[in-house]
């Protein structure tokens, strides 16, 4: 309970400009959890995705793997069923990956989306921060004219105190919020670097599938 009210002390001295901060920060955890949870989601389901599409077409079952990825609303699905797709008319090994990494890009805001938000809120928590410590140094400023010439250096060490508590606060938000964003940053480039391993490995696959057709045909 102790800590409790410390915790309550420290936020009730910072001044009105603790309430924006505090705003912030309850945006960016539900931003973060968001995030954490859709790109998690999403890497897991690219990953059994592309575990059950590569034995169909290396075994050349395509046409299945082909309806597979049609069932399947993940990213690393529709990214392969635009390979599947290019494959099935007359094309070339680049073209099928020429396809795979334009529908990539394709989803690559869906990735990204919102996570830009917790570099710009870490960076507004910390400029509120000093706005509030400035607005509260200028209000003891101004009262040091109001107080005995005795009592003036203790009344100006205690506003001060009390001012430096709104930057420490948009410190203690930013801070954080910005190594939240740098990893969510790390989860959209794992998740794209999935969909980049697919468009390489898929063509290669389909390449050897097709020649082996032409072989069987040719015998």
């Amino acid at each position: 309970m102790d800590k409790l009210y410390a915790v309550l002390g420290f936020f009730q001295s910072g001044g009105l400009f603790m309430y924006p901060i505090a705003f912030i920060l309850a945006l960016g955890v539900a931003i973060a959890i968001e995030r954490y949870i859709y790109l998690s989601v999403a890497e897991n389901r690219n990953r059994k995705v592309w575990k059950q599409v590569v034995p169909l077409v290396e075994q050349g079952h395509v046409e299945r793997a082909w309806e597979l990825v049609l069932g399947s609303n993940s990213v690393m699905s529709q990214v392969l069923g635009y390979g599947l797709q290019c494959a099935q008319s007359p094309s070339s090994k680049d073209a099928v990956q020429r396809a795979m990494e334009e529908g990539a890009l394709e989803f690559l805001p869906r990735l990204e989306k919102r996570t830009h938000y917790l570099a710009t809120f870490a960076n507004v928590a910390t400029l509120l921060g000093l706005l509030g410590t400035i607005m509260g140094l200028t209000e003891a400023f101004s009262t040091l004219s109001d107080v005995g010439s005795g009592d003036r250096a203790q009344v100006l060490s205690a506003s001060i105190s009390l001012a430096m508590n709104t930057t420490a606060f948009g410190l203690m938000v930013a801070i954080p919020m910005l190594l939240v964003h740098a990893y969510m940053q790390t989860k959209v480039t794992q998740v794209l670097d999935g969909l980049q391993m697919a468009s390489i490995k898929l063509p290669k696959m389909l390449d050897v599938e097709l020649k082996s057709l032409d072989i069987s045909h040719d015998s």
